[in-house]
């Protein structure tokens, strides 16, 4: 390549004189070439230790930085805490800021639930929710959505009598415009014992 390039020159057109000299290319021996490529690699491995600190700590596009997502966690589990507790006390004021407008759960049983008929089923009191442990809650971020995972240890009343049992839950908030973040989208799933019929 240096050999190529070092042909197409004509060092007096540079400098602007006419040549009307055919000039011949100049012979380069291989061994010449690491010598005259010397000046370009060292340029370039310079070029790449000092930029590619840069490259490499650049944070990917839409990833939090660290201090956002540290309080954007907080925010998360004080708003997980927050519906625990809706949940145990029938708040449906509490329920419904919560929710976004357009909520949309997946219950254990495989039904689908919008905000509205979450709410009404708690202020129905069909379904009372006597104890609600939560553990292993795990949070993510992808920009402006919060994945949430847990378990949940839960007992109650329902229409059909008393219930108790392990569920794992996937909660979807995305913060809006305001800048305060909202349930979207809600799944739970029964934890089945080993043998235990579904």
């Amino acid at each position: 390549m240096v050999h190529t390039f070092l042909k197409s020159i004509d060092r007096r057109s540079l400098a602007e004189l006419p040549s009307v000299t055919h000039m011949h290319a100049a012979t380069i021996h291989p061994s010449q070439l690491i010598h005259h490529r010397r000046p370009y690699v060292l340029l370039l491995l310079l070029a790449l230790g000092l930029f590619a600190p840069v490259i490499f700590a650049a944070p990917q596009p839409g990833a939090m930085p660290k201090g956002e997502r540290h309080e954007s966690r907080r925010e998360i589990d004080q708003l997980e805490e927050a519906w625990r507790n809706a949940v145990l006390k029938a708040d449906i004021a509490t329920m419904n800021s919560l929710l976004a407008e357009d909520y949309m759960a997946i219950t254990p049983n495989g039904t689908l639930q919008t905000k509205e008929q979450a709410l009404a089923n708690m202020r129905s009191g069909v379904t009372h929710i006597a104890s609600l442990e939560i553990s292993d809650r795990r949070v993510r971020f992808y920009g402006t959505t919060a994945l949430v995972t847990s378990q949940a240890e839960v007992s109650g009343k329902s229409a059909q009598g008393d219930f108790s049992g392990t569920y794992r839950y996937t909660r979807v908030y995305v913060r809006n415009a305001q800048g305060k973040w909202k349930v979207v989208s809600f799944e739970a799933s029964r934890v089945r014992e080993p043998g235990e019929r579904k």
